[in-house]
């Protein structure tokens, strides 16, 4: 929390600024753990930084859209890490073949691996491309909810 910030930028310990503002070192610390501070508080506290008190008090609104913001990076990352699997797997699939096609020339055991990984490359590309969405967060969610028997 911001609290914390501006504590650090002084120098000051928790304890040092809980007596400046008046209250205890535990209430300093539960602020700085994002707990909501009371307004007698919130007025202390802009008192000894010297900072307006709008800048200290939590509002409600924010937090929604920074929970929502928090899923939405969620999706993006599992989104990224399964687009950077498919490509390893991808670059892999091609260095192996080409070393493979030119050691084993010939051979129909290679074209057989390289025909079952070739399937596991096409899947894995519809699971990353987001065409098939195998065990996605929404399937989670929805196997999460039947086993409580409700939604969340």
């Amino acid at each position: 929390m911001i609290v914390r910030k501006l504590r650090l930028k002084r120098g000051w310990s928790q304890s040092q600024l809980a007596e400046m503002a008046g209250v205890t070192t535990r209430t300093i610390q539960r602020v700085e753990q994002g707990h909501r501070p009371s307004l007698e508080t919130c007025k202390a506290l802009a008192s000894v930084f010297e900072v307006d008190l709008s800048l200290l008090q939590p509002e409600d609104e924010p937090m929604q859209n920074d929970t929502e913001l928090k899923a939405d990076e969620q999706r993006a990352l599992l989104y990224a890490k399964r687009m950077k699997e498919f490509y390893e797997f991808l670059i892999t699939y091609v260095v192996l073949g080409a070393v493979f096609l030119v050691v084993f020339h010939g051979e129909p055991v290679v074209y057989i691996i390289f025909a079952g990984l070739g399937v596991g490359l096409i899947v894995q590309g519809l699971i990353a491309f987001e065409v098939v969405s195998f065990m996605s967060p929404g399937w989670e969610k929805r196997l999460a909810e039947k086993k409580l028997g409700r939604k969340l």
